[in-house]
C-alpha cells in the first residue's frame, strides 16, 4: 500500500506510517519517553509556583497525537515510571514521585491516550481540529494536576488554580499554536509524498 494510500485510510496516526512490526511500536514508545524526558529539561521557573513552565506537556501531546491512544500512553507511562524509579528526567533533572507537580505527570499519561484517540480520528490533519485536541489534552492535564498540587502542597483548590494553571495559559495557546501548524503539514507532506 502507497504512502498516500495510508495516510488517506481513516483511523492512521503518523507512526501508523512506518512500516508496522513490535520493533517499530517498541522504538516509538521508548523515542516518545525520551522526547518527554528531554522536552522537560526545557524548564523555565514561575514565581511563587512550585510548577515550572516545560516543553514536557507539549511533547507528550505531540507524541500522544503521533503514536496514536495506546503507544502514546505506553510512552508517558514509561517516562512516568523511568523518572519514579530515580531516572533524572522530570523537569529540573528531578525525579520522584513526591514532587507538588507529579500530578500533570499522570494527566500527561491520560491526555496523551485522549489525543491519540481524536488523532485516530482524523483530528490532527486540521490547523483548527487540531487546535482543540491540544486544548483538550491540556485541559485533562489540568484536571488531574491541579487537585494534586492542591492535594499535595497542602493548598485550597483556587490557590492551586492560581499557581498552577492560570500562569501557564499564554504558554499552552503558543503550543497549541505550534501543534496547529505542524501536525496538519506533516499529514500535507506525507500526502505530497505519496
Amino acid at each position: 500500500m502507497s504512502t498516500a494510500a495510508s495516510a488517506a485510510r481513516p483511523g492512521t496516526v503518523l507512526a501508523d506510517l512506518l512500516p508496522a512490526s513490535r520493533v517499530r511500536d517498541v522504538a516509538l514508545v521508548l523515542g516518545g519517553a525520551a522526547l518527554t524526558g528531554v522536552a522537560a529539561q526545557l524548564s523555565v521557573p514561575v514565581p511563587g509556583s512550585p510548577v515550572p513552565v516545560t516543553g514536557q506537556t507539549f511533547a507528550a501531546l505531540l507524541v500522544g497525537t503521533a503514536l496514536g491512544a495506546r503507544r502514546g500512553f505506553a510512552a508517558l507511562a514509561v517516562y512516568a515510571v523511568a523518572g519514579v524509579a530515580g531516572m533524572p528526567w522530570f523537569a529540573d533533572g528531578s525525579s520522584g514521585v513526591s514532587m507538588p507537580s507529579f500530578g500533570y505527570i499522570i494527566g500527561m499519561m491520560l491526555a496523551a491516550a485522549a489525543v491519540g484517540a481524536l488523532a485516530r480520528r482524523g483530528a490532527d490533519r486540521a490547523v483548527w481540529r487540531m487546535a482543540g485536541v491540544m486544548v483538550a489534552g491540556s485541559a485533562i492535564t489540568y484536571a488531574v494536576g491541579v487537585p494534586y498540587l492542591a492535594a499535595s502542597a497542602h493548598l485550597p483548590l483556587g490557590a492551586a488554580v492560581s499557581l498552577g494553571l492560570t500562569p501557564y495559559l499564554l504558554g499552552d495557546a503558543l503550543k497549541a499554536a505550534l501543534a496547529m501548524g505542524v501536525l496538519p503539514a506533516a499529514w500535507k507532506l506525507v500526502g505530497r509524498r505519496g
